[in-house]
Parts: structure tokens; sequence; C-alpha cells
């Protein structure tokens, strides 16, 4: 499950990152993003790629109110082309969620939790493959929303948790956001990352709180590794 990340490009670097032709409003970096708030997803249509604002959880169109669910802020690689809440999503509402990394909590003996961060080990960000939906009521009010696609963790992340974000590399956003790929070649980027170099390390549980959002989140609870700071 990915119930938590971190998005610290700026506007220049994300523009320059994801050939953005748009960006639909003023960005602050955030370091702790979190379900039912507002994140910036990346939707390509007529060949023009856009940033914008949606809520983090996704409601589809057919449901009764758009009170959102935990259950749906990620949807699982292996049932989103088959599960009524996301397949018209995985169909026709493909999205990229860009992430500088995101969190994972670690199962202790005993029942507690520890949380690690996990990140790129360059400087740009993630692209995770998500999906979203646009949710009416009777009077024509609008709730756009979204949620992260997730599959079996990277092996060097396998000891934190079970499931990842669906990491995208370049190929994969083109295919991903483009409307004419079929829907094999779709399920065939639902897959752990071959090569994501990824990080992993123990921060402090300030980040389990909502409420905070500052750069303090990513600094290691333990001595960390020097390399990792290079």
């Amino acid at each position: 499950m990915c119930g938590r990340y971190y998005l610290i490009q700026g506007e220049d670097a994300l523009r320059a990152q994801f050939d953005l032709d748009a960006f639909g409003f003023d960005w602050q970096p955030r370091y702790n993003m979190a379900p039912q708030q507002p994140v910036p997803i990346i939707v390509a249509h007529r060949g023009r790629r856009t940033i914008g604002l949606v809520r983090w959880g996704l409601v589809p169109a057919w449901a009764p109110t758009d009170a959102a669910d935990m259950k749906t802020i990620n949807a699982r690689a292996e049932t989103v082309a088959t599960k009524p809440t996301y397949r018209d999503a995985f169909r026709l509402r493909r999205c990229i969620v860009p992430a500088s990394g995101f969190y994972e909590w670690r199962k202790e003996a005993g029942g507690s939790r520890t949380p690690h961060v996990v990140r790129p080990g360059g400087p740009e960000a993630l692209a995770f493959a998500g999906l979203w939906e646009k949710w009416r009521d009777p009077d024509g009010r609008t709730v756009t929303t979204c949620t992260i696609v997730t599959t079996a963790a990277a092996p060097e992340i396998r000891h934190i948790h079970d499931r990842m974000p669906v990491i995208l590399d370049r190929t994969g956003q083109r295919l991903w956001l483009d409307p004419e790929t079929d829907l094999e070649t779709l399920t065939s980027l639902l897959q752990p990352p071959a090569d994501a170099r990824l990080q992993a390390y123990v921060v402090s549980r300030l980040v389990n709180s909502v409420a905070n959002d500052s750069p303090d989140l990513l600094l290691p609870a333990e001595r960390p590794d020097p390399e990792l700071f290079e």
C-alpha cells in the first residue's frame, strides 16, 4: 500500500522532466502528502500534457456519493483491469502521479510500525502509474479524484513492505498516457521496476501525523550511510 508520499521538485523541474505544456496551479513542495488531500496528476489530451490538482482517493462515476474510501487510494495491478471501481478508468482515464519518493511502514515484532522513506538514487521525480475519475452530483457539482496503482515490491525494499507504487520509465509514461495503447501493453507495464535503484532508510515517527509537512521528515532517524547523501 502507498498511503503517503512527497514531491519536492519545483515547477520548472517538473515542466522539464515531464514535457508539460500547461501548469494549472501554484505549486509549493510537499513533504507529507496524504489521502483526501489535493495532489498533482499529469494527464494527456490531444497530444498536450497538463498537470493539475485532484483529490487522492478515487470515487467512481457511478458511486452514490463523493465520499471516499481509504481502500481506493491504491488500485492493485493484478485486478485494476477488471475490478468495477477501476476498470473504466484503466481503459480511459490514466494519469501519472509525480513523486520524489514515498513512505512505508515496516511491521515490527510486538505490533509497532517503523516509518521508512523510499526514494530514487537520482535527482528526478518518480512517475507513479495512476488513474483518475470525475464524479458529478445531480446539481452538476464535480469532484475529480485519483488513485495510485501498486504492484509487488522491488527486491531492495521488500523487507519493509510487500507492495509499492508502479514506477513508469520514460517509455512506460508515454504508453500509459497514450489513449491508443492496447490493454495487453498497459497491463505489461504494471510490474515491479527492474532497475529503480531505490534507497530506503528509517525516518522519524513525525511522518505519522498529516499535520507535519516539512523537510525534517526526510532526515534519517538512524545514522545514515555516508554515500546516501552524496
